[in-house]
């Protein structure tokens, strides 16, 4: 009787320490997988399902935005703020200095599998989004990481900069319109508003 006992308790004892095993490779796993999860990543997730609130969107020229995220490339978002009806805002990722977002959200994206975003907007760089604009002509909107804004039509855009011509939002680009020109890096940017109808996605 006691021998059985003595086997019961062993059974018990080795179970348990496979129990915890088990639960600390799990637990390293995903630790593993955790550090293997880009932003990008996440953020594709978050625009899979949106939420029923806006996202807050902390910016490196100080800005704060409210908005929905409705597009992610690869290297930058789209964000469109349906309150206040505007165009697109187009967002490099390394212009992104905080994402507020509930908790449920936050455990969901960190839950995103280790897929790159597809299609092509997973695909296009912002330069390749930044020519579409030159192409159109289209009037812009464009803040610094240094807080200073301008308003303009995008000339030209290299790999990695842009040139745009200042002038007064709503008016053309013409010769007499232009108040002077800018080359911008694309690193300096926070944020780049296309004029209400142009679509970017």
């Amino acid at each position: 009787m006691q021998w059985d006992r003595f086997f019961d308790d062993l059974e018990d004892q080795l179970a348990s320490e496979w129990e915890a095993e088990r639960a600390a490779l799990d637990t390293e796993a995903e630790r593993l997988r955790l550090s293997r999860l880009e932003m990008r990543q996440r953020l594709t997730a978050l625009q899979a399902t949106p939420s029923a609130a806006a996202v807050s969107w902390e910016l490196s020229d100080g800005s704060s935005l409210r908005s929905d995220l409705v597009g992610v490339g690869a290297d930058w978002v789209a964000l469109r703020d349906e309150a206040r009806r505007m165009g697109i805002t187009l967002v490099p990722l390394s212009a992104i200095v905080g994402i507020g977002v509930s908790q449920a959200d936050l455990l969901r994206t960190a839950r995103a599998d280790g897929a790159a975003p597809s299609g092509l907007a997973g695909r296009m760089t912002f330069g390749f989004v930044v020519r579409d604009l030159v192409r159109r002509r289209a009037a812009v909107a464009l803040q610094l990481s240094s807080g200073r804004g301008m308003t303009g039509t995008i000339d030209r855009a290299g790999a990695d900069h842009l040139d745009i011509a200042l002038h007064d939002p709503g008016s053309p680009r013409r010769t007499g319109e232009v108040t002077g020109y800018r080359m911008v890096p694309f690193s300096a940017v926070a944020w780049l508003r296309a004029e209400e109808g142009v679509s970017v996605l």
